[in-house]
């Protein structure tokens, strides 16, 4: 393949400068910052329509991008969906570090009581729930993004407070996952309460911490 080289005569220094090498005829750039606008439109789309109802033109639409953009990136909305759902277990929340674990517990409950209650999310999880039961793809790539992102930042929890000599050594990780993620998870996406109750997280975080503790 021919790589064509301009010259400049000069720098800003007024020195020769270097040739410089262009991009092949044809190569392909995909630019970050449309990938981006295409993975938030993914989230507006499912949050408005669905998945059974979102298209890839719907998509395109919304990120202001042409379909060539969106099939540069993926073969199709079942994969973009399953990258950008597999994306989030890899942010991750960042860990409390409060220096107790009914504190650390309570600022966790916090900030993913508000994730889980984000009108986008409210609507997107849901769904996608409903489409794993038929999908054993958006079910493994679901069941990533929920158990990882959370996982990280107990077992951090966990491993923390037994420095501190809160509980002992040697527990239960999968217990204690459960113990810690269970009821927010099964008040906020199960059930879908509205509002939680006053003080709630509060008395969780406590309740928790106390069940941690007795393991």
């Amino acid at each position: 393949m021919l790589v064509r080289m301009t010259t400049n005569t000069t720098n800003d220094d007024g020195n020769p400068a270097r040739p410089r090498r262009r991009a092949p005829a044809g190569a392909a750039v995909l630019r970050e910052d449309v990938t981006e606008a295409i993975r938030a439109a993914v989230f507006e789309e499912l949050a408005a329509v669905g998945y059974a109802r979102m298209s890839i033109e719907g998509i395109a639409r919304r990120a202001g991008v042409g379909k060539t953009a969106v099939y540069r990136r993926w073969r199709s909305k079942l994969h973009l969906v399953l990258d950008v759902v597999s994306a989030l277990a890899v942010q991750g929340l960042p860990a409390p570090e409060t220096g107790a674990l009914e504190s650390d517990l309570r600022m966790l409950y916090e900030v993913t009581s508000r994730a889980l209650r984000h009108p986008v999310a409210s609507q997107i999880i849901p769904d996608l729930q409903a489409e794993a039961a038929r999908n054993s793809e958006i079910a493994e790539a679901l069941q990533k993004a929920l158990r990882e992102g959370q996982e990280g930042v107990a077992l951090k929890i966990v491993a923390a407070a037994e420095q501190r000599g809160e509980i002992r050594t040697g527990l239960d990780d999968e217990l204690a996952l459960d113990l810690i993620s269970g009821p927010l998870y099964w008040r906020s996406v199960v059930i879908r309460s509205p509002k939680l109750p006053k003080g709630y997280l509060a008395s969780l975080a406590r309740a928790t911490a106390a069940a941690i503790k007795a393991l």
